[in-house]
């Protein structure tokens, strides 16, 4: 091909895009030592200060507090005068930054890029031979993802998500049988547990430290109306016993989807509910072309969700199954009535409302 053949405009934008890509990386990369370092947080109540000055209001060292300000100026998130040598974090930008703005805190998802770049030799691996990398491998897996459910499900489920199924709040409270698949930390099901104190709740997932956070957190607050069991939820043999099921970002992940749906559906009492939440997207790339965050979720995909399946000799069902499959495979389980809804807090996932019929 000659440079004659070249559309250069299009060339010339395509490499602008890439550019905006290396620094949107290093941007989410700085971003997520902001919030795990507290810097955001510190710099709220502070009117325009010095680099020593904000570090020591975070407790941190003034280099590299200055070295992190410099790529927060130039990356448009940090206001910087030259002349006063100072740094101001705008209110307009606090408002999406900082553990008070949550659940729209940004920089909580911003940690996802620096966990999936530690497993990055692995996942070129993977490429090269197949198979997958297991949970273990991700390091602060569990404690991030618990943080993410704080601000998507956990802060909306009593006002926003359980409100969603009708009848279903009041039932809760007179007292129904509750069970969590893939419960993770539990902090939802901790959260109901709390505030149904009439319902008996019951949290299942295969992971030993996830289950052990949960059970730490249910022991914290005294709740005698939940326990956590370690276990493959794939194997879930239970006849018809519960009156709600929940699945928050959960089948997507899992070796057997399919096996896990027909658990739920044996497990589900005739005239039950189940209530998936999942990633919001479509099963067909070419219809998430204008989804905001989709190259975020085929990455994490990629680095995470169906590499973990994949480890299990599972389906690699991954992110983006996407809502067609979603219904087709719910429809397979012999779930035949399904509604799908989306809260305006949360861009990234659809609610599913299921029944037998």
């Amino acid at each position: 091909m000659t440079t004659q053949e070249i559309d250069q405009a299009k060339a010339e934008a395509f490499a602008e895009q890439l550019i905006n890509d290396l620094n949107g990386g290093a941007m989410s990369l700085m971003m997520s030592i902001g919030h795990r370092t507290g810097l955001f947080d510190a710099m709220v109540g502070l009117p325009p200060s010095t680099s020593e000055q904000i570090a020591s209001a975070a407790g941190l060292n003034e280099r590299y507090v200055r070295e992190w300000l410099d790529a927060m100026v130039v990356g448009r998130i940090v206001e910087h005068d030259p002349e006063g040598g100072t740094y101001r974090l705008p209110q307009e930008h606090a408002a999406f930054l900082t553990r008070s703005a949550s659940p729209d805190n940004i920089a909580v998802i911003a940690q996802l890029i620096p966990l999936m770049g530690t497993v990055e030799d692995g996942i070129v691996e993977c490429f090269k031979h197949g198979g997958g990398l297991p949970y273990s491998a991700f390091p602060r897996f569990h404690e991030v993802m618990a943080e993410d459910s704080g601000q998507t499900v956990v802060a909306a489920l009593t006002d926003h998500i359980l409100p969603l199924v009708p009848g279903l709040t009041e039932r809760l409270k007179d007292g129904i049988d509750v069970l969590d698949v893939g419960c993770g930390s539990g902090r939802a099901l901790n959260l109901m547990a709390r505030t149904f104190p009439n319902s008996r709740f019951i949290g299942y997932d295969f992971s030993e430290e996830a289950i052990a956070r949960a059970r730490a957190e249910a022991e914290k607050h005294g709740a005698a109306n939940v326990r956590f069991e370690v276990k493959d939820v794939a194997t879930l043999d239970e006849k018809a016993r519960y009156d709600l099921i929940t699945t928050f970002d959960a089948v997507h992940d899992q070796a057997r989807p399919a096996a896990v749906l027909k658990g739920i559906a044996g497990a589900l009492k005739d005239d039950g509910v189940y209530l998936m939440q999942d990633i919001a997207g479509s099963s067909h790339v070419h219809n998430n072309m204008d989804l905001p965050i989709a190259p975020l979720l085929y990455t994490v995909s990629t680095m995470h969700c169906m590499t973990v399946s994949l480890a299990q000799g599972g389906d690699g069902l991954g992110t983006m199954w996407g809502e067609e499959k979603a219904k087709e495979m719910l429809k397979e389980t012999g779930f035949t009535k399904v509604e799908v809804k989306q809260l305006p807090h949360d861009i990234f996932n659809n609610y599913f409302m299921i029944t037998k019929g």
